[in-house]
């Protein structure tokens, strides 16, 4: 049966205007997205056999474009179509940074970082650079490194801090093990960076570890 002829209630696009986008569950989502399905499966049933697939939302939406278009209904013109879409939500995201405030949500500070760079397969050191009133001015990735960990330089730290012209920074990276306990070697990095960026007046007002659906935040644990 195809979806015009389910009730109205049941069909995912109607369910949502009526009810909310969190209503929906994950294959109504993807069926949404897909618009159409194949022959002899509406989209609601591609949606359920791509996640069947997949294993869940969150590795098909992470797929690389060769894995991604090798599934029934999926091709190159979906791969960009869901690239754009992603890329939207994190620049969403960012924008409620960069309001022209000072930074005071720490939530949204977290949720944007972990958008950045959660799924990444290596370690990646990135840093939010702020104004003297704690306002955004760009997020950047610094440097990349392999899955065990990044070789961080805090002299061409300083250097991105004065050419943003920052008063301070927001400093962050990645654990792809996905657990996101600071190690030694974390710890002992961010007082080095702290150190070199003092020397100019630059100061460090958190180092933010992201892990898979855990964040820690150097501050909260009071090691700056």
């Amino acid at each position: 049966m195809a979806i015009t002829d389910w009730p109205k209630a049941e069909r995912p696009r109607e369910k949502l205007l009526a009810q909310g986008a969190n209503t929906l569950s994950d294959a109504e989502l993807l069926a949404i997205f897909l618009r159409t399905g194949v022959r002899g499966k509406t989209a609601v049933d591609l949606a359920r056999e791509l996640l069947n697939e997949f294993c869940s939302l969150r590795h098909l939406l992470n797929a690389g474009q060769k894995a991604f278009c090798s599934h029934t209904g999926l091709g190159p013109a979906k791969y960009s179509q869901l690239q754009a879409v992603l890329e939207m939500g994190r620049r969403h995201l960012f924008e409620t940074l960069q309001r022209g405030e000072t930074l005071t949500d720490p939530s949204a500070t977290r949720q944007y970082l972990s958008a950045r760079l959660r799924d990444h397969p290596h370690e990646v050191f990135a840093c939010l650079f702020l104004d003297n009133r704690h306002r955004v001015i760009c997020f950047e990735e610094l440097f990349q490194g392999t899955i065990n960990g990044a070789s961080v330089h805090p002299r061409e730290v300083v250097k991105k801090a004065l050419h943003h012209n920052s008063a301070a920074v927001i400093l962050a990276h990645n654990h792809p093990s996905g657990v996101a306990e600071p190690s030694e070697a974390d710890r002992q990095l961010t007082r080095k960076l702290q150190q070199a960026l003092a020397l100019v007046d630059i100061r460090v007002l958190d180092h933010i570890v992201i892990g898979d659906g855990e964040v820690v935040a150097f501050a909260e644990r009071g090691w700056l």
